[in-house]
């Protein structure tokens, strides 16, 4: 039997031998064409137990019956047509929490030209859209998930990122059994081209000399060992560092007590190239020298 139920039927019970560990339990959901079937793929492949299409008002049952046969996994994809489930997500969520379940909400985003593109390349109207243009349903459907992507533990912006990409993300933040520690994810990226949307902290790194005005460092990037020695050799390079390492130290502790297990730390420089590289680099080889599951993504490198 397959792990992914289309038609939203209960588990069955021909999974593993029950177990004593509590369910964790994953709500997929957010903007149409931002990648969810590609997240419950994934997380199909990486051995959690997913359902498509399930009624909202028979989630706590399907908790119920995973938890009885000793499901440890179960991964939930939910769409904007089941909207009025989502005035009811924080008591349902906090009634699973008591009944010993570990609830969590991944949040897929996209930019609106990058969901127009989607939408048409693949000839479907979009769900929310009616007589109207296409923007109109994407308008409608962010103000109906507004309250519940500011809700979300892990919110991931696919904007710039291919489905192999996504697919790596998601492995990141659910491939492991490390679910009572934080996972981290590290994106360099440029001012110049925006903020990342999906970042819970946000550095600027601007304040390093800037190898962009050197010109046997211009072509290269934070990557290559003349521009890392360069960055990492700056005065205020190590204590900037220092103060990082503190700070991750007292916001991963006050996130692990709250529930969140996810840290999307962007750090930026001008054009993504050299500095927040290099930075990003430094950091995450840190943070795994200290057993911290670190992912980094560098967004703007190779971009003009």
């Amino acid at each position: 039997m397959s792990k992914r139920e289309r038609d939203g039927t209960a588990i069955m019970a021909n999974v593993d031998e029950p177990s004593a560990s509590k369910l964790r339990l994953v709500v997929v959901t957010g903007m149409s064409g931002a990648g969810r079937s590609t997240a419950a793929h994934t997380l199909e492949d990486l051995g959690w137990y997913v359902v498509d299409n399930l009624p909202p008002s028979v989630l706590p049952e399907v908790c119920a019956q995973a938890s009885e046969v000793g499901l440890a996994r179960l991964a939930v994809v939910l769409d904007v047509r089941t909207r009025e489930f989502f005035e009811q997500l924080p008591a349902m969520f906090s009634d699973l929490s008591a009944a010993g379940a570990l609830p969590e909400i991944l949040y897929l985003e996209a930019s609106d030209d990058v969901i127009v593109r989607r939408q048409e390349s693949v000839r479907r109207p979009h769900p929310l859209q009616g007589d109207g243009r296409l923007l109109d349903g994407i308008t409608r459907e962010r103000e109906t998930l507004a309250t519940l992507r500011a809700a979300a533990d892990l919110v991931i912006d696919t904007s710039s990122l291919n489905v192999h990409q996504l697919g790596s993300r998601v492995t990141h933040a659910y491939g492991g059994e490390t679910e009572d520690r934080l996972r981290v994810t590290l994106i360099s990226f440029g001012f110049k081209n925006g903020i990342p949307v999906d970042a819970d902290m946000v550095l600027d790194v601007r304040f390093l000399p800037n190898p962009h005005w050197i010109p046997e460092l211009r072509p290269q990037t934070g990557l290559s060992k003349p521009v890392s020695d360069y960055v990492l050799g700056q005065a205020g390079t190590e204590p900037f560092l220092k103060h990082l390492d503190e700070l991750f130290d007292v916001v991963s502790a006050g996130y692990l007590q709250e529930g969140k297990r996810f840290a999307t730390i962007a750090l930026g420089c001008t054009g993504g190239k050299h500095r927040s590289t290099a930075i990003a680099e430094e950091f995450a080889r840190r943070l795994r020298s200290r057993g911290v599951a670190t992912k980094v993504l560098h967004r703007d490198v190779g971009r003009e």
